[in-house]
């Protein structure tokens, strides 16, 4: 009787240890990026129009021409490194399913220019250093706890 007692509490402690190992991996495949346009769950693909460039939600690239040829790449070319995706407009292609927007870039571009603002958009996310932990600014000189200070001349008080 205690061989079977001890033999079972054996296999609930492995079985405990074991569910324990067990690793959850969450690829977000498909996953709009935060800057990406609110609403918009369903689009495949984001027309950047100021760089003339597509970004492909499920893969996670950017689809731009480069020397004559449609490229895929994860990041934007070195010239673009300090565009503000969270500012600036992207067209959502609501109604292309294929593997080739680029294919429809000419009437992007005409209709779509560069400079082009649409309706007002808000973001999936917040843009990386907003919000409650930001640091803050330094609008100038800050009461010390000095108030009975007589700095006449010095750019104190009235004049």
């Amino acid at each position: 009787m205690k061989t079977i007692k001890y033999l079972l509490i054996g296999i609930l402690l492995l079985s405990f240890s074991y569910s324990q190992a067990q690793v959850s991996v969450n690829v977000n495949i498909g996953t709009p990026p935060a800057w990406g346009p609110a609403g918009y769950s369903d689009a495949r693909y984001y027309y950047l129009p100021d760089l003339e460039t597509y970004y492909d939600v499920n893969t996670s690239n950017y689809v731009y021409l480069n020397d004559g040829r449609w490229v895929r790449t994860r990041s934007l070319p070195s010239a673009y490194r300090n565009y503000d995706l969270y500012n600036e407009y992207k067209v959502v292609l609501t109604d292309y399913r294929g593997d080739r927007p680029y294919d429809n870039f000419k009437t992007h571009k005409v209709k779509y220019g560069k400079g082009y603002k649409g309706q007002p958009q808000k973001t999936i996310g917040q843009k990386p250093g907003k919000g409650n932990n930001k640091q803050r600014k330094d609008n100038g000189p800050h009461d010390n706890g000095n108030h009975n200070r007589n700095d006449k001349g010095k750019g104190y008080g009235k004049h």
